[in-house]
């Protein structure tokens, strides 16, 4: 990182100076977050500079945030490198619709050839598969291979070197260009991807009539293929800022530059402050500018910023629609698409195509809006520091070529100008439960707007700018007394990125007065379920912490798809979904014990923060028939999956027996709490005795094993245990910790503990848990300070990734998940304590 020049805004000033830090901050982010609501509204910076990448939507796909400053009429980029754009020369469906010849059936000699007879093959749009995006249908159980035929006119004027090929392709990919192979690629790809065009691909391109031919074969279930050929765009070439400090805190990055004369900070702020609701809920993030005169003379300063049409699509080729606006203090532009599918896609990788993005500024004759082509609105900034007063917005342009976009004109500079801008996005509606739509908590009534929301958001700013400030030092304070100065900068990193992978929403109200709150989670570039239990279970400490209705919120769906009958086992279901549809569980397997155990835990959990049982009341048949379950098959579990999936299934899970005891003895303490001592004191003592058969079984020496019967040299991370000492449940001795931390210290790798004997990749939620189990700060740093390494200098740079690598720090899945709210395991513990001895 380079800090060459040392310069900062009071409020970053302040959040270093009350945590008792010295201004240096050392860890170095792997993605850097700018704007976090939910799993739709979230971009971020994926390199150390702004300047050396396009921001990104957390799934990686380019959604371009830009800025330039402008001093004494010569510019310079601040933000975000320019996103290639590309012309077609045959156009992929990403960029444009198209029509193709196909078949399914293995077709004659010669089918890629340019002369070959097609014409009994099927027409049909591309691109090909059984994916949302295919336009048309290919199913594997009717054939594994398809055969696609293009014809298109190559005018001659490309440089044929610079030429791409993009594709696309689920499973093995064969490409030929007038009968010339020029790809064979096998595996498959989950996005599109550009290729140099091949020498023999440039030498088989002729001036005139083309024909492209591909063979695509998917024998392991999916399809998709989608192939076609561009040429890169060069954008123009500006100077660029000096970067000179980045800052991450819990809700605010705050950068700092160098341009020429002038010193410029910009502040992203996304106010996700829990203890008030309607803000947490509000996705609306504040951008602020401070330039001032390094040399004390004064200098002309004006900023540009711009927001991509690609915001508000879920590829860069769909058609947007722009619309200008003005509210009682402020002045807006927005950006949607043409074909608005509300809720009509579901799924992992995928961006939201519907709704519309906001750019929103205070109303000032200083201050202007505009949309339409991001190179026009760019090109009349860097000539006249102005946005073209002919920019009348656009319809019908693809995503790619468009952006809203505003000048800031800060006069002339000497002391510290500050402004700011507002971005912000309404989804219309956020998630389908079980066929009913339901709107964004922020406008649950139906009446409120975003220009509404905008307004409220203006009149917000100073005062949630102040809060988050005094937020962001309280929180790493609090975590550096809970677990140390590595422990803190975890949790700072971690606490955005937690929350917005989630969506907060009013339920369907019922029998309530009120509208429950529902908070989904999204399984970031794991599977795309919603609602996940086995995800909810590790994200929630950091929920008990800060807002315990929205730990409630994580289940309460779970608990209605029991209780309405459309769940009908005696375990809790694994999920309501796929993102954003919550019709009911749609993973292939069910996790009988994890989510019978995790369900149980977190109501106690729930229980024990709030003092009282009302919510375990309020579902207790449902607890009831939950625990009978874990009784009659949770202590020695048959092969099943648990929450570490990936891992495979395992039978006689040791560390998931241990979460059904846990689960056993949380329902006693719900019992306790609700007045029925005899029902406590029997699954309690249940619990206890289980407790010590358990250890018997699992003994192994100097530690306890993967599985009861004992693989030789086996071992697992006993996490689940810790929720004993969170919740004063006394169950396991704590002989069991001792031994198994013990233990642990001699497994360590260079980037963490593994999680268990069978690979050397970890989890690294569930090493604060394990860390949370040691009785010393010295042995709870001894594994956070490995994980504190792995973040710091993994090659992988997307939003933290909980599944990495103890060897070498690389991602091996998942990024951006809320499971990271796991980190805030130690500092819940703490407060429970302090909370105790009150």
């Amino acid at each position: 990182m380079h800090k060459n020049v040392l310069f900062y805004s009071v409020f970053s000033f302040l959040v270093f100076a009350t945590s008792g830090h010295s201004l240096a901050q050392t860890l170095r982010p792997p993605a850097y977050p700018l704007v976090t609501h939910d799993p739709y509204f979230s971009v971020w910076s994926m390199t150390d500079k702004l300047t050396d990448s396009p921001t990104r939507h957390w799934t990686g796909k380019p959604q371009s945030l830009e800025g330039m400053i402008r001093v004494d009429g010569k510019a310079y980029q601040f933000l975000g490198a320019v996103p290639t754009t590309y012309a077609s020369i045959l156009p992929t469906a990403e960029l444009q619709s198209y029509t193709a010849q196909y078949t399914t059936t293995k077709p004659e000699t010669g089918w890629e050839k340019p002369d070959f007879d097609a014409r009994r093959w099927k027409s049909g749009a591309g691109p090909f598969g059984d994916t949302p995006e295919a336009r048309t249908r290919w199913a594997t159980q009717e054939s594994n291979d398809i055969y696609i035929r293009r014809e298109f006119t190559f005018d001659g004027k490309a440089d044929r070197k610079n030429l791409q090929l993009v594709v696309n392709h689920d499973d093995d990919v064969e490409v030929y260009l007038n009968g010339v192979q020029i790809l064979s690629k096998p595996g498959y790809v989950s996005e599109y991807i550009h290729l140099p065009l091949s020498e023999a691909g440039q030498q088989a391109l002729r001036t005139g009539k083309n024909v492209l031919a591909v063979h695509c074969v998917s024998p392991r279930g999916g399809s998709f293929i989608d192939v076609g050929i561009v040429q890169p765009i060069k954008s123009a070439v500006i100077n660029t800022a000096e970067q000179t400090n980045v800052t991450v805190s819990a809700t605010q990055t705050n950068y700092a530059f160098t341009a020429g004369p002038v010193k410029l900070t910009v502040n992203f702020l996304s106010p996700l402050l829990m203890d008030e609701l309607d803000v947490v809920a509000r996705p609306v993030t504040y951008v602020t500018f401070s330039a001032q005169s390094a040399d004390e003379k004064p200098h002309a300063v004006q900023i540009y910023f711009s927001e991509a049409g690609t915001l508000a699509t879920n590829t860069i080729g769909q058609k947007v629609v722009t619309k200008a606006g003005q509210a009682s203090g402020i002045s807006y532009e927005m950006i949607g698409t043409e074909e608005q599918p509300i809720l009509q896609k579901k799924g992992d990788n995928i961006r939201i195509d519907w709704g519309y993005a906001y750019l929103a500024v205070p109303q000032s004759t200083e201050s202007r809006t505009a949309s339409g082509i991001a190179t026009t609105l760019k090109q009349s900034f860097l000539d006249s520091g102005q946005l073209a007063s002919s920019a009348k917005g656009v319809a019908g342009e693809v995503a790619q070529n468009v952006a809203l976009a505003t000048v800031l004109n800060m006069g002339n500079v000497t002391k510290p100008v500050e402004k700011y801008l507002m971005l912000a996005y309404d989804d219309l509606y956020s998630v389908q439960y079980f066929n009913q739509n339901l709107r964004a908590w922020w406008c649950r009534d139906g009446k409120t707007t975003m220009p509404m929301l905008l307004q409220t958001a203006a009149k917000d700013y100073s005062r949630l700018r102040q809060k988050s400030t005094a937020f962001d030092a309280k929180l790493r304070t609090d975590a550096q007394k809970a677990g140390g100065k590595e422990y803190a900068d975890l949790c700072v990193l971690a606490y955005r990125q937690a929350i917005a992978a989630h969506k907060i929403v009013a339920g369907p109200k019922g029998n309530q007065k009120t509208e429950p709150v529902f908070f989904f989670s999204k399984e970031n570039f794991s599977n795309g379920s919603i609602g996940t239990v086995d995800v909810t279970y590790p994200s929630a400490p950091l929920f008990l912490l800060y807002n315990n209705e929205l730990a409630k919120g994580l289940l309460r769906f779970i608990f209605d798809y029991s209780e309405s009958g459309r769940w009908k086992k005696d375990f809790p279901a694994h999920d309501v979904g796929t993102y954003p549809l919550a019709n009911g569980q749609t993973y292939g397997e069910d996790m009988p014990v994890e989510e019978a155990g995790n369900m149980i835990i977190l109501t106690a959990a729930a229980a024990h923060v709030d003092g009282n049982a009302t919510f375990a009341r309020e579902h207790w048949p449902t607890l009831t028939k939950w625990v009978s379950f874990l009784k009659r098959d949770g202590f020695d579990p048959t092969n099943q999956l648990c929450t570490d999936d990936f891992a495979g299934h395992l039978a006689r899970n040791a560390n998931l027996s241990a979460k059904a005891i846990i689960g056993i003895a949380c329902y006693g303490k719900l019992a306790g709490m609700m007045g029925d001592q005899k029902t406590a004191d029997e699954h309690l003592t249940l619990a206890r005795e289980m407790a010590k058969k358990w250890m018997e079984m699992d003994a192994d020496g100097d530690h306890y094993a993967l599985t009861f019967d004992k693989p030789a040299g086996s071992w697992s991370q006993k996490y689940n245990i810790v929720w004993d000492k969170m919740l004063d449940l006394n169950v396991f001795p704590t002989e069991v910790a001792r031994k198994e931390i013990a233990f642990y210290l001699k497994q360590q790798k260079p980037y963490g503990l593994p999680l268990d004997s069978r690979k050397t990749y970890t989890k690294s939620d569930w090493i604060m848990w394990t860390a949370t189990l040691a009785e010393s700060p010295d042995d709870f740093q001894a594994f956070i300070r490995p994980v504190w390494k792995f973040a710091n200098e993994t090659p992988s740079r997307v939003p933290l990734n909980d599944w990495h690598e103890t060897t070498n720090a690389k991602q091996v899945g998942f990024q951006a998940r809320s499971v990271v709210g796991g980190y805030y395991i130690k500092m819940l513990e703490q407060w429970l304590l302090a909370k105790k001895k009150k």
